[in-house]
């Protein structure tokens, strides 16, 4: 059974940082490339960055290029999204999900809200 659990979440002021981790298991987590999507009542669901399994190449939605970093360590079956100089419209709750095979994402996300 497919399993991904996002934490690292939170309340943040514009400006600050925060790090998630996606924990994964049910499947052979080191031959799949990744993503993190996020999800906000106005934009519905928004593609944020993706990795390829060896982190050779990663991928970024011009919002986020330049702030956040996505990484992965497949001996802990973990992705990862570090972000910096959060922004207000930041605001969403976090998924992470298996690249062109997941449609929706399976967990429950977790939730970034950036306010002063």
């Amino acid at each position: 059974q497919v399993q991904l659990v996002e934490s690292g979440g939170g309340l943040v002021q514009p400006g600050g940082s925060l790090r998630l981790s996606c924990a994964a298991s049910g499947f052979t987590f080191a031959s799949v490339p990744m993503e993190w999507v996020r999800r906000t009542p106005g934009k519905g669901l928004e593609w944020v960055s993706s990795i390829t399994p060896r982190s050779d190449l990663t991928y970024y939605s011009d919002s986020v290029q330049g702030r956040f970093a996505i990484s992965r360590d497949n001996a802990k079956n973990t992705l990862y999204l570090q972000m910096h100089d959060l922004k207000p419209e930041d605001t969403a709750v976090y998924f992470c999900q298996r690249r062109s095979v997941d449609s929706s994402p399976p967990g429950q996300g977790t939730q970034v809200t950036v306010s002063s």
